[in-house]
């Protein structure tokens, strides 16, 4: 049996709460390391990350050469530290002193890519996850751990499994508990859909959604030449890229488009995403919604022409672009609260409805331009505001 994002959501806690260590395994960029981030902040717990396989022998237990009084950091219940600027010891410092200063906040330490560390590697890690103890330092309660390892041919379910892993000790097998990941499209697409609190965004851009949505095999597949295996990591970087092709002119965004999505994700996948975003024609970037002359705050009419003849999806997209670069485009002034206003009008009802709920979700946007609505000092800006309120109140009628 195996476990979507979602649920994993709930079982790792589950786990954690009952003193036990959760081992997520799953392929190599299917969520792993967001999975875990999102436990942490679920839980309002500190998360430290420590990649095993790039880990060496001797970082966590090599004998330290004497070194100065100052070298040496002495913790009030936990015992002494040399402060070695690398491995695991600067991480086992960092947590003590953390657990030290905030004694009542849960701290996890994730130990991901497990079993791709050497054995001798695992081997020092093995107190810490058995015993809780390395050398003559214990761990504080309030620190839990959680391992992430890649499947080997030794696991139930995975016998064809062909990563470079170093299988774990039977010890640490029988103290873990062992939470197989799969991908869920169903789940990814929700996640994916979600506004990002850091950038008020959707974690992956709507054209990546539309395009995963309308064929759910594509979200993790082998390229057919066996070059890359496309995976949910792979496909936010698509999106991350696609954001930034946005922002180009035209002719410099044609000239690398495709080379850059088949560097993320294959040759024919990546041909068949260029080929589906020439069919969805965004043409239309914020570049060229802002910059198209003549200058003000009415698009002019050939940028508004295009626009019309789009489909009410790709018109939601090209808004939701703009939405993504009011950092360079500011929606307090002028030129672009009076286009993006008209371009917004032009919607139908429910695509204005929906952009503006995703509005909503933006707090520093929507305190800007309540600020401009209440000193007047743009009307346009001052306009866009009480027309987003005004959209905003058709849930009630």
């Amino acid at each position: 049996m195996a476990l979507s994002y979602q649920g994993l959501l709930t079982a790792v806690p589950v786990v954690l709460k009952a003193g036990n260590v959760p081992n997520i395994v799953g392929e190599a960029g299917i969520g792993k390391s967001a999975l875990v981030s999102e436990v942490a902040t679920r839980l309002g717990a500190k998360l430290f990350t420590t990649v095993v396989s790039l880990s060496e022998k001797g970082d966590l237990a090599i004998p330290v050469p004497p070194l100065t009084s100052d070298s040496f950091i002495q913790t009030k219940a936990y015992g002494q530290l040399a402060d070695v600027q690398f491995g695991y010891a600067h991480t086992l410092i960092e947590i003590i002193s953390y657990a030290e200063a905030h004694p009542q906040q849960p701290i996890l330490w994730f130990l991901d890519e497990f079993n791709r560390g050497t054995q001798a590697v695992q081997s020092e890690l093995m107190n810490l996850v058995l015993q809780r103890t390395i050398n003559t330092l214990t761990l504080p309660a309030q620190v839990q751990l959680i391992l992430a390892e890649n499947p080997d041919a030794s696991m139930t379910g995975f016998e064809g499994s062909d990563y470079g892993v170093v299988a774990g000790d039977a010890a640490i097998k029988d103290r873990t508990v062992r939470l197989v990941m799969r991908t869920d499209a169903g789940d990814w697409l929700r996640w994916a859909a979600a506004t990002n609190p850091k950038t008020q965004q959707p974690n992956i851009a709507p054209l990546v959604q539309q395009f995963i949505g309308e064929d759910v095999t594509r979200l993790n597949q082998a390229d057919e030449q066996a070059d890359l295996i496309v995976t949910p990591r792979a496909w936010a970087r698509v999106s991350a890229n696609l954001v930034e092709l946005e922002k180009l002119p035209a002719a410099a965004r044609e000239q690398v488009a495709l080379d850059i999505f088949q560097g993320d994700i294959g040759a024919n996948l990546g041909y068949a995403f260029e080929q589906y975003l020439a069919q969805q024609a965004i043409h239309l970037t914020p570049a060229m919604i802002y910059h198209e002359q003549p200058a003000g705050a009415v698009v002019p009419a050939p940028v508004l022409k295009q626009f019309q003849a789009m489909s009410e999806p790709q018109k939601s997209a090209v808004l939701r672009s703009c939405l993504g670069v009011t950092s360079q485009y500011p929606l307090t002034a002028d030129q672009h609260a009076g286009r993006f206003l008209q371009l917004l009008q032009a919607l139908s009802q429910d695509g204005q409805f929906a952009l503006v709920q995703q509005i909503g979700q933006n707090q520093d946007l929507l305190k800007q331009l309540y600020t401009a609505n209440v000193t007047k000092t743009s009307p346009y800006a001052t306009a866009l505001y009480q027309y987003l309120q005004q959209v905003a109140s058709w849930s009630n009628q």
